[in-house]
């Protein structure tokens, strides 16, 4: 497996390619923005892990231009900010998952596994779409329609549809929306689920008299018509 690291801090930068290659990882190294973007776009790396502040071209941005050219490949921010407003910045701009520093190498290589498991199970689907009411996602092109209006969401608002819509009329816990979309167990003094539900309902129900997402006190969400 091949590990593309973008960190300034040579300290970490060397710290995260010894414990990688440890487990069996191949890396390649990058100082700063620019250099991590343009190995990420001129080489096939099975993730990517990179810090949010860098020289160049900051994380943010670098995340989201290499998901304009590469939108399945993991990536992996990290930061020294840990609020629930900086991890939606990060996953809005496409990472698929957030580490805070300090971390422990155990908990990089959990989040790791986890994300190149799910990579490597994906399969290629062509034209595949799910339907609810007069919801529609294509899971190929990424497109969301509701009554044949073309809505644009971000990628880990687009997720969270998804999996709303594969499991529709169920009510689903904030730890399972945790566990299932983001592939990880979060802090629960953060609510950066509800933002995103917030974020959904103002795209998917706002202009429509039928509400299709809704809030079970106590419980979780449901994706229902009502």
């Amino acid at each position: 497996m091949k590990i593309l690291i973008i960190e300034d801090d040579l300290r970490v930068a060397e710290l995260l390619q010894r414990g990688l290659a440890e487990h069996g990882f191949t890396t390649t190294l990058a100082y700063d923005g620019l250099s991590g973007k343009k190995l990420a776009l001129s080489n096939v790396y099975d993730l990517i892990i990179s810090d949010i502040i860098l020289p160049k071209m900051d994380g943010l941005d670098l995340c989201k231009e290499i998901r304009q050219t590469i939108p399945d490949t993991p990536i992996i921010l990290l930061t020294a900010l840990g609020t629930t407003d900086d991890k939606v910045e990060g996953f809005d701009a496409g990472a698929d998952d957030y580490l805070v520093k300090p971390f422990e190498m155990r908990e990089l290589l959990v989040r790791i596994r986890v994300l190149l498991k799910r990579s490597h199970k994906k399969e290629q689907s062509t034209g595949f779409i799910l339907k609810f009411a007069d919801l529609e996602i294509n899971l190929y092109t990424k497109i969301v329609k509701r009554n044949n209006a073309e809505i644009n969401l971000t990628p880990k608002e687009f997720k969270l549809l998804e999996y709303m819509m594969q499991n529709p009329e169920r009510v689903l816990s904030r730890g399972e929306i945790a566990e299932k979309v983001w592939d990880t167990h979060f802090d629960t003094g953060t609510n950066f689920i509800d933002v995103y539900i917030n974020y959904l309902r103002k795209k998917i129900d706002k202009d429509f008299d039928k509400k299709l997402i809704h809030t079970k006190s106590g419980m979780g969400f449901i994706l229902k018509a009502e």
